[in-house]
């Protein structure tokens, strides 16, 4: 398979929503639907200096986008340190366990490192399929336990 990853970039959102729909087809638990207020939302965050230290990556076979990753940099006054968090990774379930979430990983890392970032922290889905993936990359480990806080 020829793989190609590419920074998603605004003109690329139409190629990230026939994924996102793509996914729905094969997997349906997902917990957000694909409407106006989620498209409006994305072309926004394009256009949303907030946003200018996201790095998101898609990877692509066959002109399709099959994987997807997206973080954000942290910088924190408790230590002076730059880490990035790793927001979301998500591979067509047909493309899985054939090295797309690997080469996602691999170039987001290359991109962070260049950046001076080393460091990049992720909530685990709590999925087994997710915790295997999680669990074989390299140079990683498993600490402390993920708490979402909703702020109301």
């Amino acid at each position: 398979m020829n793989l190609e990853i590419r920074r998603y970039t605004k003109d690329k959102i139409s190629d990230v929503l026939d994924f996102e729909n793509r996914l729905r087809e094969e997997e349906n638990f997902w917990g957000w639907e694909i409407g106006g207020g989620y498209i409006e939302a994305v072309e926004k965050s394009f256009d949303d200096g907030a946003f200018a230290e996201s790095v998101s990556l898609l990877a692509y076979a066959d002109n399709k986008v099959v994987g997807r990753i997206d973080s954000s940099m942290i910088a924190s006054h408790f230590d002076g340190s730059k880490k990035a968090y790793l927001d979301w990774i998500c591979v067509i379930k047909s493309y899985r366990h054939s090295g797309v979430a690997r080469l996602l990983l691999e170039s987001l890392r290359g991109i962070l490192k260049s950046n001076g970032i080393g460091t990049l922290i992720a909530l685990t889905a709590s999925n087994e399929e997710a915790q295997r993936f999680y669990k074989s990359v390299p140079d990683s480990e498993m600490r402390d336990i993920g708490i979402w806080i909703d702020i109301k």
